[in-house]
């Protein structure tokens, strides 16, 4: 089936040597909305990248209208970035409210085949396309991409920043954050209301889904099995693996994303060739990153960002090496 995008909501926003657009793709009654962040001038030899936020968040944890963020950092090195606002979220539609209530599996299942699909159309003959995801974003991607081997076929590889499926620290802060308010107070919210309002409440960049947040909380103290129909991710993991893929923590993520249950995730996700990395001074980088700061810190365009430019940059110029 091939998919057009809406109208846009004005002209590509300039911004020195990128420009920024909307597109919406047509999902269920409303709109997916996608980023699209590129060079000004096209750069044939780079793949493109779609880009997935994580709970409580949307896209523009990757970009700004100003030029900050890792999706506009990689538009300046030629990369066609594409960043995806799931179902609800940013400037999807509908909004999320009592009734609107899209699950995490329509994500794994629906939304990012869905995005995948446009890109891959968009750009004829290109080897594949780079998937980029933050905190649990990384958890759907991987969901997705173990699922569906055809769909994996076509990703060059999987880049997350603290992404974990499970939570297994203890401490102090995980029992206030994890276990009194996201498993308890959070769920209750939701309920009451439809859904949980993080953006008003002050506890994210966007609000979450009831079903989202009641399946995610299945997931972080359980098995890996889909709530609609049963399909086990884990035993899919253990038969497909992942493409290459690249699993990044901060020393400073002591819960949200915290480094040994980051590594758990990427041992669980069977990855062919999986590479872990914590952002700490003690291993040379300006900062012991937090969990957002990861990829809004100010420092992390001439620190970490270099070398997520440079892995990505490695599969095209390997693809240029076979080539010629």
């Amino acid at each position: 089936m091939t998919t057009h995008p809406g109208t846009l909501p004005s002209r590509p926003l300039p911004h020195n040597d990128i420009v920024q657009q909307s597109l919406f793709l047509p999902y269920q009654d409303g709109k997916l909305h996608l980023r699209r962040i590129a060079p000004s001038k096209a750069v044939p030899s780079r793949s493109p990248v779609l880009m997935l936020h994580g709970a409580m968040s949307n896209g523009r944890v990757f970009y700004s209208e100003s030029g900050r963020g890792l999706a506009c950092f990689l538009a300046r090195l030629g990369f066609e970035v594409y960043v995806l606002d799931s179902a609800g979220r940013g400037l999807s539609t509908p909004r999320l409210s009592r009734g609107v209530d899209p699950g995490q599996g329509k994500v794994i299942r629906e939304q990012l085949p869905l995005a995948q699909q446009f890109i891959l159309e968009r750009h004829p003959g290109v080897p594949g396309v780079h998937w980029c995801a933050h905190s649990w974003g990384g958890v759907l991607m991987a969901s997705s991409l173990v699922r569906y081997p055809q769909l994996a076929a076509g990703v060059r590889s999987l880049l997350t920043f603290g992404s974990k499926r499970t939570i297994r620290v203890s401490s102090l802060r995980k029992w206030a954050m994890v276990d009194m308010f996201w498993n308890r107070l959070a769920p209750a919210i939701a309920k009451r209301k439809g859904f949980l309002p993080a953006d008003s409440l002050r506890l994210g960049m966007d609000n979450e889904s009831h079903s989202s947040l009641k399946e995610s909380i299945d997931w972080v103290r359980g098995d890996w099995i889909d709530h609609d129909d049963g399909f086990d991710y884990a035993a899919a993991a253990r038969a497909n693996g992942l493409p290459p893929a690249w699993f990044i923590a901060g020393a400073k993520d002591a819960v949200l994303g915290n480094p040994n249950d980051v590594k758990d995730m990427m041992e669980e996700c069977c990855a062919l060739n999986a590479r872990f990395t914590l952002l700490a001074r003690a291993n040379g980088n300006l900062h012991d990153y937090d969990h957002a700061g990861m990829l809004t810190h100010m420092d992390a365009p001439s620190d970490h960002f270099v070398a997520v430019a440079d892995w990505l940059l490695g599969f095209d110029m390997a693809a240029l090496k076979v080539r010629d």
